[in-house]
């Protein structure tokens, strides 16, 4: 064959063998390209479903740390609406561009609101904690006036009985004296027609003055009361008397001075008078007779 014809040909065949080795080559490289863009897409699409799953979980989370029943009610709902893109993200292919895009925006805002929810949450945790914290310092406050007012009321309570004790009266200077039918004063019981009782109620500017009824018990030798013919109280429950005087208390010194006519038989031993006034005993002495 002519040379002119041959190399012409050799050479648009090599040409072709090149073109199309290129184009083979070409299109290996770009699918190969795509396979990854398409692994790249899948692992993107697999971060993403990760991601809204992480937050519908975090929404379960906060609402354990939280005790109040609006903001758990915004939690759940922003919860399910996680969970729905979340759902459909698993059902868009990752070659749907225009659906990921769409789902990664809404990824971002979701991102946007939780992180708006913790900060808030942690705020209201923080001041809850300052709260109770608060509380505890004024129930201990609370706690230690109560007891400095039940210290204060005992010690009242206390002042109150000193006082009280400080204001009975008391019978000072206390005699017996046995008379006969003259009037005159014996030692010998047997002569003896009536009892004169002595005393005198001291000087208590704390007591209250006024008028007061003194009683006197005269109790024998064998523990009998020689009787008066009536009685009083004393510590809930009623004693006979021997004598009674009605006085008039000006908080001074005051003297007292009673009978009682013998009228039945008087034996030898020791005789107790005492005295009482204002519900107390206020005096009490031994007297040995013959």
């Amino acid at each position: 064959m002519n040379k002119k014809v041959i190399i012409p040909s050799v050479i648009i065949g090599l040409l072709l063998v090149g073109g199309i080795v290129y184009l083979a080559t070409s299109l290996h490289h770009q699918r190969q390209a795509n396979k990854e863009m398409q692994e790249l897409a899948e692992l993107d699409k697999k971060e993403m479903e990760n991601e809204y799953q992480m937050f519908a979980d975090q929404y379960s989370e906060l609402k354990t740390q939280i005790n109040n029943d609006s903001i758990i009610e915004q939690l759940t709902q922003e919860q399910l609406k996680t969970e729905k893109l979340l759902q459909e993200l698993k059902e868009v292919k990752a070659s749907d561009a225009r659906e990921i895009a769409r789902l990664k925006k809404e990824l971002a805002t979701c991102r946007a609101v939780i992180r708006s929810y913790v900060l808030e949450i942690d705020s209201l945790n923080r001041l809850n904690q300052n709260l109770t914290e608060e509380n505890t310092r004024v129930k201990g406050q609370y706690a230690e006036a109560t007891r400095r007012i039940e210290g204060l009321s005992a010690d009242k309570q206390t002042l109150s009985e000193k006082v009280a004790i400080a204001a009975q009266l008391d019978a000072t200077g206390i005699t017996m004296t046995l008379k006969n039918k003259r009037g005159k004063a014996t030692k010998r019981i047997k002569r003896c027609k009536t009892i004169q009782v002595n005393f005198n109620i001291a000087k208590n500017v704390t007591a209250v003055s006024g008028n007061k009824t003194v009683y006197v018990r005269i109790t024998t030798p064998t523990g009998t009361v020689l009787s008066g013919g009536g009685s009083f109280q004393y510590e809930n429950r009623s004693l006979p008397y021997s004598m009674k005087k009605a006085i008039e208390y000006t908080g001074n010194e005051t003297p007292v001075t009673v009978y009682w006519n013998v009228n039945e038989f008087l034996g030898e031993g020791t005789y107790n008078v005492s005295i009482f006034a204002d519900g107390n005993m206020i005096g009490s002495r031994n007297f040995a007779v013959k």
